[in-house]
């Protein structure tokens, strides 16, 4: 494919806004031809925002993926909504991207990867940690041997909480914090160890009223995992929403001969007092007063810039994403979190059989 790889937008809130501004800098590669959502406003408003100028408006998405002339079709949905969308356009010739998690039930995210192979094109997981610079500078020094033989791991996403009505409820989320934020360091971890898990046991909040704070959350709002690797190595999974002062992400690693942590989010070279506050300083902060440490362009650092110049990379080739990226990761991590909460229900250790 000699021309720029065409890309359909389904979905213009959050999500599409993380995923637009990585379109808008890879103009080489990539031009957003359509835009998809219920609600007009948003997407003049993310088309106005990001200069995208010669694309298409549908409210749905059969309408959408039918008439717009696309090679890629990016869903930015909430969860229970990528799964029918993404076997529509495999039905349809295109190419898919689908945020994360995959889908709501491993069903259907298998059904999903399974779609893709018989339509003979490519599912993308888009899992931004996995473009995170400091992620892969932490790798690097990883195998360059500076910490000498890592023994364990520790990683975790943690916030307030989210406002979505789709993220109260288990039918269109999936679960509570392990499924929609959990599922970053899950999916980090398996792709670093090239999905060689072998045991797991965890304990969640249990959701509901059993929950630490989010008590009408059917899901749970505080989660955590110890996971075994084949190399021997383990880790420690963390995903809650009972973190206030902003959105944490964190990885630990502990070696024979160092350690190393990770902070993507508060780790800004910007310091700031303000008596007023300042207009943004971090993903999900409730205060900007007093000394703050706002965000250096959040997005790149945070991986989704060349999460999806890569997408496109790959698009414009008709090949598979890296490790972690592709339908089958998504699957994996879905699996894997769906295990984590069986885990801590029936309270046991879960084996990997696969790979026996």
């Amino acid at each position: 494919m000699d021309k720029k790889v065409r890309v359909l937008l389904i979905g213009a809130a959050f999500s599409a806004d993380l995923h637009a501004e990585g379109y808008a800098r890879c103009p080489d590669l990539a031009t957003v031809v359509g835009i998809c959502d219920k609600v007009p406003e948003r997407v003049h408003d993310l088309a106005a925002r990001y200069n995208f100028k010669d694309y298409q408006f549908y409210e749905d998405y059969k309408d959408a993926i039918d008439n717009v002339d696309c090679d890629v079709v990016d869903i930015c949905l909430p969860n229970f909504l990528h799964h029918d969308v993404a076997l529509y356009a495999f039905e349809r010739g295109r190419h898919v991207i689908s945020e994360k998690p995959i889908a709501t039930t491993v069903e259907d995210a298998y059904e999903m990867v399974q779609a893709a192979e018989k339509a003979g094109k490519k599912l993308y997981y888009a899992e931004d940690w996995l473009f995170a610079p400091a992620l892969n500078k932490a790798l690097s020094v990883i195998e360059e041997g500076a910490l000498g033989r890592p023994m364990f791991y520790r990683a975790r996403e943690c916030h307030s909480g989210s406002h979505s009505p789709f993220t109260q409820t288990i039918k269109y989320c999936g679960g509570g914090a392990m499924v929609h934020l959990g599922v970053h360091p899950v999916s980090f971890m398996l792709a670093m160890k090239d999905n060689k898990w072998t045991e797991l046991v965890a304990m969640t909040s249990g959701g509901g009223e059993n929950n630490f704070l989010h008590t009408k959350m059917e899901g749970e709002d505080w989660a955590a995992c110890i996971i075994k690797f084949q190399d021997g190595t383990s880790a420690l999974l963390e995903a809650n929403y009972i973190t206030t002062g902003g959105m944490e992400d964190v990885f630990e690693v502990y070696g024979t001969e160092g350690r190393m942590q990770v902070d993507l989010t508060f780790s800004s070279p910007v310091k700031v007092f303000s008596i007023p506050g300042v207009s943004y300083a971090v993903e999900k902060a409730e205060l900007t007063t007093g000394w703050t440490k706002p965000a250096v362009d959040e997005k790149y650092n945070l991986g989704y810039i060349g999460e999806i110049r890569h997408f496109m990379e790959c698009a414009k080739e008709g090949k598979d994403a890296r490790v972690g990226l592709r339908g089958v990761d998504g699957y994996i991590a879905l699996k894997v979190v769906n295990l984590i909460y069986k885990s801590a229900k029936e309270g046991v250790k879960i084996v990997n059989d696969d790979l026996k």
